[in-house]
């Protein structure tokens, strides 16, 4: 359970670009949001930690700046997890219904029968969500306990990680002086933040583009059909100025958010960007255009990559309601237009829904997977059971299999 602070709860997106701490409450109106604190990640590459010592720096910066404006200490997170290392897979269990009736018994040994999947020794369960039940073959079942029945199967999909993934995130949030209650894959916590429940049921893709990877988040019928990490995001886009304009990474950040768009051909009045040069040489002025030149291409890029996975997925023909773009990159001016010619649907940006207070800071594309581990943390719904080693070799399975059945029968 995420222990709260007078009804408060803290979450830390810790991404390729920035650190992000948002401390906030989910109330009856919305999510109240009381504290933001940001800080650039220094040891994060590809959303995998890879200097510890950075890390540990980004998130103190972030943590102290949403201290001051919260007036309360953190010590507790939910946090995100990403990079190119999270897979997803679906599976199927089928178990026998004890005494006639389905029972919280019954439908945790079918979710265990489930995530019986063979894993290497370096990966670990980190996500099981079910997509429907069946009982004695009527599908589309979504709460099967007490429905009467004698067979019982799960259609789950299983997302997994590497063990060091996890350990190190936790190992740096410890450094760093918190604990973390409970870590969730980034793309599933900004589809908590942005999609609407009509969204999930018709079918929507949710594609999370941020600093260096790209999340996938396929819903259907209500439940999470596919996931996928491309690592391929906007830091590209970054290296690509930086590179063709011959100017520091961070200056080629700026320009791109201050005057980046994703269609060359859309740039009005095109005017000039004045550009940074290595060294000690004279900034040079640069048509707008020509920037855009740039980005265009890498962006197509992008949306092409994620297009490839929506279509191996096998559910191009099932999203309804489209694609909806979150992250830092979905902020590029006229990147909803490129990403429906790349994906041939309807594209709209999403942004976190029903935020009460500090919501000119925070309803934003940037935001959305900070809001929704808020979202996950306050409503104390998990949408995501850490497996330790233990729990997915033999000693845990019998464990809990000896729990269902004293449940059952006592």
């Amino acid at each position: 359970m995420v222990r709260r602070m007078g009804g408060r709860v803290a979450s830390l997106d810790l991404g390729t670009a920035k650190t992000c701490v948002v401390v906030g409450e989910v109330t009856e109106r919305g999510v109240g949001v009381a504290a933001l604190g940001t800080a650039p990640s220094r040891g994060v590459r590809k959303g995998v930690i890879v200097h510890v010592d950075s890390t540990v720096a980004s998130i103190r910066k972030a943590v102290e700046e949403a201290e001051a404006m919260a007036g309360c200490a953190i010590t507790h997170v939910v946090a995100s997890i990403g990079g190119a290392h999270v897979r997803g897979v679906s599976s199927h269990g089928v178990v026998a219904v004890r005494n006639g009736e389905v029972s919280a018994g019954d439908l945790g040994r079918v979710l265990d029968a489930a995530r019986a999947v063979a894993l290497p020794a370096d990966r670990e369960v980190l996500h099981i969500l079910p997509q429907e039940y069946l009982i004695d073959e009527q599908e589309g079942i979504r709460e099967p306990i007490g429905i009467a029945g004698v067979r019982l199967e799960a259609k789950v999909h299983i997302v997994t990680s590497q063990v060091a993934a996890a350990q190190n995130l936790i190992k740096c949030c410890r450094q760093a002086g918190l604990v973390v209650d409970d870590v969730v894959l980034g793309g599933l916590a900004a589809a908590d933040a942005v999609l609407t429940p009509e969204e999930k049921d018709l079918g929507v893709a949710l594609v999370d583009v941020g600093g260096g990877t790209s999340d996938l988040v396929i819903f259907q019928g209500g439940a999470v059909k596919h996931t996928a990490t491309l690592a391929l995001a906007g830091g590209h886009i970054t290296n690509d100025l930086a590179a063709g304009l011959r100017t520091p990474t961070i200056e080629a950040e700026k320009i791109k958010q201050r005057f980046g768009c994703a269609r060359a051909d859309g740039v009005e009045g095109y005017g000039s960007v004045e550009v940074p040069s290595v060294g000690d040489r004279e900034p040079r002025l640069l048509s707008r255009q020509v920037l855009c030149q740039i980005i265009e291409p890498r962006v197509e890029e992008i949306f092409a990559l994620v297009a490839r996975e929506i279509i191996r997925s096998g559910y191009e023909e099932s999203l309804a309601s489209g694609v909806v773009l979150t992250g830092g990159t979905a902020l590029l001016d006229r990147v909803a237009q490129v990403a429906e010619k790349v994906f041939r649907m309807p594209v709209r940006i999403g942004v976190p829904q029903h935020v009460t207070s500090l919501g000119d800071l925070v309803t934003s594309p940037v935001y959305a997977v900070a809001i929704g581990l808020v979202l996950t943390g306050a409503t104390g719904v998990r949408p995501v059971r850490m497996m330790s080693a233990r729990e997915n070799g033999l000693v845990g399975r019998v464990r809990q299999r000896m729990t269902y059945w004293f449940r059952d029968f006592f």
